[in-house]
């Protein structure tokens, strides 16, 4: 399951480098401040708003650094556009730190966690796996399809 997560990543990084031409190092932050944004107003909120105002957030956040950081930097050196996106990176953590707090979350999204078995007619035993994760693996594995189906026909 940490594998299929990883994947994502991945399939984040290419995207992101495909559309742009930029190996885009400040996905992860940009993830984490979408989180910390989600976990902190989903305290005062319903979870389905934060998600939406987040999402909004980070909307605007990523025009603001297109236009003011990248594209500024349009038929550079990849190095430079690299070493941009780490300064985003870097930024964005301690900006978020300073906003949200850097206090741990819980943001409890409603899937159920209980353990199911797998595999159990295959071998003795089976295969203990969360629910979450297995949910996790599906979305991911039809995500990957969707964008596979979408590369090949556009």
């Amino acid at each position: 399951m940490v594998g299929m997560l990883y994947s994502l990543v991945a399939l984040g990084f290419v995207l992101i480098f495909k559309a742009s031409g930029v190996f885009n190092f400040a996905q992860g932050a940009m993830v984490l401040f979408a989180a910390l944004a989600i976990a902190r107003m989903g305290e005062v909120m319903p979870l389905w708003l934060a998600f939406v105002l987040a999402f909004a957030l980070m909307a605007i956040l990523a025009m603001g650094v297109e236009r003011l950081v990248l594209r500024p930097l349009v038929n550079q050196d990849p190095v430079v556009l690299l070493m941009a996106t780490l300064g985003i990176s870097y930024f964005l953590d301690g900006f978020g730190q300073t906003v949200f707090g850097s206090d741990i979350y819980k943001i409890d999204v409603g899937m159920p966690k209980d353990p199911v078995f797998v595999l159990d007619q295959v071998f003795q035993g089976g295969v203990l796996i969360s629910k979450e994760d297995l949910y996790a693996a599906v979305v991911a594995a039809a995500l990957v399809a969707l964008l596979s189906l979408f590369f090949q026909k556009t």
